[in-house]
């Protein structure tokens, strides 16, 4: 019922930029958490960058200064700007969101994922 579209990737040489889009077919204020995920060929999958409805954001050490995750809760859309691309980001980017609860179960939605390459 709640759909997760993500756009924006495809093939870049190193050192360039790349922005990710996901759009949601509901209000993302209703999501307690957004994030991008990503799997390499042969490894799991990893949190790339989260951010919060309350707008705390946090990244993975090895994407810390090169990518800017940020909402725009008016359009019901995440980004991914990716900077400084580097052949170790090339990988599947997965949009995530999640309904948290305390008594009922959480709710964890997923896009069907876009590819990025990045070329040496």
């Amino acid at each position: 019922q709640v759909q997760l579209v993500e756009s924006g990737g495809g093939l870049v040489q190193a050192g360039g930029s790349l922005r990710l889009s996901c759009t949601a077919s509901r209000r993302i204020f209703s999501f307690d958490v957004m994030g991008w995920y990503r799997q390499a060929p042969g490894k799991q999958r990893e949190l790339v960058a989260s951010i919060t409805s309350g707008e705390g954001i946090n990244y993975a050490d090895s994407v810390k200064g090169r990518f800017i995750i940020s909402r725009d809760n008016a359009k019901n859309t995440m980004y991914l700007q990716m900077n400084s691309l580097k052949p170790e980001d090339t990988a599947v980017y997965y949009c995530n969101a999640k309904v948290l609860a305390i008594i009922t179960p959480s709710n964890d939605y997923w896009g069907q994922g876009t590819q990025v390459t990045v070329s040496s």
